[in-house]
């Protein structure tokens, strides 16, 4: 077995009790669990709470033409006690509903955040985003548009969106990616995949 793969599978843990414990904006579950350990034996029965996710879509907005790259600024309460400013410079990002494409959700939070339109998908990866809590799973792409004419406000009002559209060239955003205004993990993610992969990316779109 390769040391990259988990000796354990889910014949190797056991749940005890499952129930929801919060169904609002966010839905949590409490589980009471044990699982196998590597020394040997069981553990004793834990208890954890999950937030349960469908999963998300993250979109890194690039325009080869141009050398320009589309982010995205809005209101974050998870930044609320952290940082100076709960606004956070991101990639379009939105949520998974049951049953959905991936490229459906990619294109549509697109448009809807940013008003550009996807000439392109370029899958980047798929990573949990933070397993020790929750089930979330994030589809990155790259979206190859046109970012002549873009720029301004968007967002749905329906849904409490106040979005500002943010046009940086591809310099400056990997500037802004050192210095520490892109610090969310779809962003890092996303940009550090481009600039290893940009010279094929322009090798492939701009013919």
């Amino acid at each position: 077995m390769s040391k990259l793969e988990a000796q354990f599978g889910k014949s190797d843990y056991e749940i005890r009790s499952r129930k929801n414990g919060f169904r609002g904006f966010l839905n949590i579950d409490a589980i009471k669990l044990k699982h196998k350990l590597f020394r040997g034996g069981w553990s004793s029965t834990i208890n954890r709470e999950i937030l349960v996710r469908e999963g998300a879509v993250g979109v890194l907005l690039f325009d080869p033409r141009r050398d320009e790259i589309i982010l995205v600024r809005q209101f974050r309460i998870g930044l609320l006690d952290k940082t100076e400013t709960p606004w956070a410079l991101e990639l379009v990002a939105g949520m998974i509903e049951f049953g959905e494409e991936l490229e459906e959700v990619a294109i549509r939070e697109v448009k809807e955040e940013s008003n550009c339109e996807v000439s392109q998908l370029v899958k980047i990866c798929d990573y949990y985003s933070s397993p020790g809590v929750s089930s979330e799973k994030v589809r990155l792409y790259l979206g190859i548009i046109s970012s002549e004419n873009i720029g301004g406000f968007s967002g749905l009002e329906s849904e409490n969106e106040d979005i500002e559209v943010v046009v940086l060239s591809y310099t400056d955003a990997i500037a802004g990616l050192k210095d520490g205004y892109l610090a969310n993990a779809m962003s890092i993610i996303a940009l550090q995949w481009l600039e290893l992969n940009k010279s094929d990316i322009l090798q492939k779109f701009l013919v």
